[in-house]
């Protein structure tokens, strides 16, 4: 049996990201048979037991996740000329005045999982657990996104039946959507992957115009009542 990295097999056993898996080494939290592993680059066989330690888990527990209400017009993490990102409205004037927790300083930085392009809105995560990140966005991820779109004028049942049958992009087949109408120019779509611009390049394909998308859930995470430009954190019972 090979060895692999001790890095790629706490990955793989969703127990910390690889990054943080890095950390943890140079820190000395990570115990190969209960020993620390001091080494970048350790290997171990998949049946040996690898643990992090309970500084570790610690660490963990205090990483925070939080959702957003993006409004159009802010992108979601890749600076543009004359635009904000959303990382600059969390702040405590933006903190939803429902939220169940209290607003507390960040202590590390947040990062964008799953963008919303400039002229889309909704539910916008950033965390700072790798975990929450590879579950979402990993490339075996099926966790669903769920969206509200607008359109120029009626879809026709050949058109929906196309965007649920799964088409192809960058010469790549799709996996199937769930699409709904939910009136004459609203539809709803389910999804469990998210390349770039997907939606949009969905509808144009077959000759579809999209006037409006709105983010609402990923996985359990609701959108809710949350107003646009707000933002409140994420409770652990609502991530996967």
């Amino acid at each position: 049996m090979e060895k692999i990295r001790i890095t790629k097999l706490l990955s793989e056993r969703k127990v910390c990201s690889r990054r943080e898996a890095e950390k943890f080494i140079d820190e000395g939290l990570i115990l190969l048979n209960g020993t620390p592993v001091t080494e970048q680059g350790t290997r171990a066989y998949p049946s040996d037991r690898i643990e992090i330690t309970a500084s570790a888990k610690q660490t963990q527990a205090e990483k925070i996740t939080i959702m957003l209400h993006k409004p159009l017009g802010i992108v979601s993490n890749l600076p543009e000329p004359g635009y904000k990102e959303a990382s600059s409205l969390i702040i405590q004037e933006n903190h939803w005045e429902k939220d169940r927790r209290p607003f507390q300083e960040l202590t590390a930085s947040l990062n964008v999982v799953g963008r919303l392009d400039v002229n889309s809105k909704g539910l916008l995560l950033l965390t700072q657990d790798g975990r929450v990140a590879k579950q979402i966005i990993g490339p075996t991820s099926l966790v669903e996104k769920e969206y509200i779109v607008r359109i120029q004028e009626p879809i026709r049942d050949r058109q929906l039946a196309q965007l649920r049958e799964g088409l192809s992009l960058d010469g790549k087949k799709l996996k199937k959507a769930i699409v709904e109408r939910k009136d004459e120019l609203t539809l709803l779509f389910v999804l469990v992957e998210g390349k770039k611009r997907q939606l949009r390049r969905m509808c144009d394909s077959i000759g579809v115009e999209v006037t409006s998308l709105k983010r609402v859930r990923v996985g359990n995470i609701q959108l809710g009542n949350l107003p646009s430009g707000q933002w409140r954190y994420v409770e652990p019972s609502e991530l996967l």
